[in-house]
């Protein structure tokens, strides 16, 4: 990694809506447009001095092919300023920084303007194909006859709809979805259903504490419907009872299972974006950046254990740098599930595990709970995937501002089996 460190010299993201609800009527692309119109507003960062725009999508719609394109005209970017869209699953966020960042230090752009966004609740359902191979025929048919012949083949089940977020959210090649995952980990490494749910209570009560200091963060957004304007993230419940999470059935696996939708992150829409440049072209311009990406690294692993991305990605990334668990103020795991960020820290801790998975002669390092997750996370706040990235890196960033400085260490799981990790400095 170079020594000139990546500035990140101002953020904002949209609050954190869950899918159907507040924010359902807009689109991808519009949250997308909304945050980078309001970075640029609270920045004062002129416009036409930026190169690029990078954003990350999962669910990329239809009908914004190469979002970030649409997202910087919407957004009233210069017509001539290019952009394009990024896709790393639950890292799609990162992965625009990650861009950025490689696009600045090759000498392509000096200022890059990046972020992520995500309508998880307009993911579309689809046709099955059996419905739409009758609507390939009936377009052949060229005769009144022929298209009666092709109708008469219809059935009702053709109608069945393909859940878009469904499919998206399972892993091809391990056939498993993201909670099957967690439930495989939750058996691994024996995490019970009450410690998922007691870390599950505890990410609402951290999230909840932390409303105030979240509002740094977000710009606030009118409703889809402009009846109202949405001011804060709608997930963290205030005094949230423990017996009613006790009494949620298993979602993933009704016989056996502990994972619940009260110990898993909800569908959420949201986006967010940041302005990056070189440490050194912010100090030549005067600017004092929020913070700084000193390191990253990528990790991939079996997808069916894809929860544990953090460890292979945070072990990587330690190689690199030679830093330490004991090195940072600050650690965020993204929380897909209770299962999983629990999975993490006890893997983290293993010298067992890091000798069997990471060829490593010792555990990657114990992470001390006061610095996990200060101010709860995806469990209460949710997880618009092409947008938490964004959100782990400005919710460190800004902790890290408020208590003077300092080190954090931002890791989430992506879908398909990989760990992201960055290290971030202020």
């Amino acid at each position: 990694m170079a020594t000139d460190r990546l500035a990140l010299i101002a953020g904002i993201r949209t609050p954190f809506a869950k899918a159907g609800g507040a924010l359902a009527a807009h689109s991808a692309d519009d949250l997308g447009a909304f945050a980078v119109r309001e970075l640029l507003a609270r920045s004062g960062f002129p416009a036409g001095e930026i190169d690029e725009l990078v954003m990350g999508c999962v669910a990329q719609p239809a009908e914004a092919a190469n979002l970030a394109r649409v997202i910087g005209l919407k957004a009233g970017l210069p017509v001539g300023l290019i952009a394009s869209t990024v896709h790393r699953n639950c890292a799609s966020g990162m992965e625009a920084v990650s861009t950025a960042h490689a696009k600045i230090f090759s000498g392509e752009a000096q200022v890059v303007a990046c972020g992520g966004a995500e309508s998880m609740s307009n993911i579309p359902l689809y046709f099955n194909k059996k419905m739409t191979g009758l609507f390939g025929r009936l377009m052949k048919a060229k005769t009144g006859m022929q298209r009666l012949g092709v109708w008469a083949g219809f059935r009702p089940a053709m109608l069945t709809p393909i859940v878009g977020v469904q499919v998206g959210l399972t892993d091809p090649v391990a056939g498993l979805n993201m909670g099957q995952t967690a439930e495989n980990l939750a058996k691994e490494f024996h995490i019970t259903r009450e410690m998922q749910d007691a870390f599950a209570v505890d990410s609402h009560r951290k999230a909840v504490a932390a409303k105030g200091r979240f509002s740094e963060e977000i710009a606030v957004i009118p409703a889809g419907d402009r009846s109202a304007m949405v001011t804060a993230d709608d997930g963290p419940r205030d005094n949230l009872d423990p017996a009613k999470l006790t009494s949620l059935k298993p979602y993933f696996d009704r016989l056996a299972g502990t994972v619940t939708v009260g110990n898993a992150c909800p569908l959420t829409d949201g986006a967010g974006a940041f302005i990056a440049m070189k440490e050194s072209t912010a100090a030549a311009r005067g600017l004092k950046p929020l913070g700084y990406v000193r390191a990253y690294a990528y990790a991939a692993l079996d997808g069916a254990r894809m929860g544990l991305g953090p460890v292979y990605a945070t072990a990587k990334l330690f190689e690199r740098t030679g830093l330490t668990m004991k090195d940072f103020d600050l650690i965020e795991i993204n929380e897909a599930f209770a299962a999983q960020v629990l999975a993490c820290t006890t893997a983290f801790a293993s010298p067992q595990f890091a000798t069997k998975f990471l060829n490593r002669s010792g555990a990657v390092g114990e992470i001390d709970p006061g610095k996990l997750n200060v101010n709860g996370g995806a469990i209460a706040l949710g997880h618009p995937v092409g947008a938490t990235g964004v959100r782990l890196l400005l919710t460190s960033l800004l902790e890290l501002r408020r208590r003077g400085g300092g080190r954090a260490l931002a890791t989430l799981c992506i879908g398909g089996g990989q760990g992201a990790a960055f290290v971030l400095e202020t």
